[in-house]
């Protein structure tokens, strides 16, 4: 794998590899940082790397002091796309955004695009940052992600778990047929509209076409084989995450939106102490569309369980 020079405590750099391939999205994100609006906390965002056990150099950014609280994004989407969670959580924790393996700024791999690796990767970042215990929030396909990490790290590293619209498990009817059969195809198809009809299907709030373009750069530098890879992976997988529910005993928040509500139901079940939560006018990316009521639920749970101090 190729090295880069910058170490978790100098965070200042970047491999020229790695800086002519940023987006308008982390350029517009780097000049957001350096700006104190008024009445807003200042973020010193700080950028590095740390290198997993199989070579891979995963990117992250960071800010603030505190307990810590890491972000990880779903299929394909920057760290970045926590802008808003960063410039909130930021003013009383350490915040850590993650690019998972071949998204972002992170290393372009063509293996470990599975839950159990993705889930040492997170792993191995909170032990190299001294993350622990982390609240950890994972959205979208990072849900499995953060179960598969408590199945196979157990909870010792987890100040709590925040799950964000992502799918957990159910019955399935086999004779039915598999929605992401499509989106594979379509991928194949014609990735750059498959990714720009991606991108705008994750919402229901307006948002600038600019920034909808960005997300969609930012997708497309996901290389397609792990991006397909990582989506074919639930189709020959069991994709039923309900058993490691048993095992997490640390706070719990599921956050969803109608579609997901039977999912909602179901955790309750399982776990009758934890919390959940309906977005019912929000998209897929519930905490962009409506990041000011998820930033306040997030707290609220937070502060709940002490868990800011």
């Amino acid at each position: 794998m190729k090295g880069i020079n910058m170490s978790h405590h100098g965070r200042t750099g970047m491999s020229s590899e790695f800086g002519g391939r940023i987006t308008g999205i982390v350029v517009i994100f780097s000049l957001w940082a350096t700006v104190t609006a008024c009445g807003q906390h200042n973020t010193d965002l700080k950028s590095g790397f740390v290198t997993t056990s199989d070579g891979v150099q995963i990117h992250y950014v960071e800010s603030g002091s505190g307990p810590s609280m890491v972000l990880v994004p779903g299929w394909t989407m920057p760290a970045e796309i926590w802008e808003e969670q960063i410039r909130a959580f930021s003013a009383s924790h350490r915040v850590v955004a993650v690019d998972p393996r071949s998204q972002g700024r992170s290393e372009k791999v063509s293996e470990g695009h599975y839950p159990e690796r993705r889930a040492r990767d997170i792993h191995e970042l909170v032990q190299e940052l001294e993350l622990a215990p982390a609240v950890l929030v994972g959205w979208s396909l990072a849900v499995p992600e953060l179960l598969t990490y408590v199945d196979q790290f157990g909870t010792d590293t987890v100040r709590a778990l925040v799950l964000v619209h992502g799918f957990i498990g159910a019955d399935q009817d086999p004779c039915a047929p598999n929605p992401l059969r499509g989106m594979l195809r379509a991928m194949h198809v014609d990735r750059a509209a498959h990714a720009a009809g991606f991108v705008r299907g994750m919402f229901r709030s307006e948002h600038p076409e600019e920034y909808l373009d960005q997300l969609t750069d930012a997708s497309l530098a996901t290389p397609t084989t792990p991006a397909f890879a990582l989506l074919a992976h639930l189709m020959v997988s069991d994709s039923d995450w309900r058993p490691v529910l048993e095992k997490v005993d640390r706070p719990l928040l599921y956050v969803v939106t109608p579609s997901l509500a039977d999912q909602a139901s179901m955790v309750q079940a399982r776990l009758p102490d934890a919390r959940t939560e309906i977005f019912e006018e929000a998209g897929h990316a519930l905490f962009v569309d409506e990041p000011d009521r998820f930033n306040q639920l997030v707290a609220e749970f937070l502060k709940q369980h002490t868990i800011n101090h």
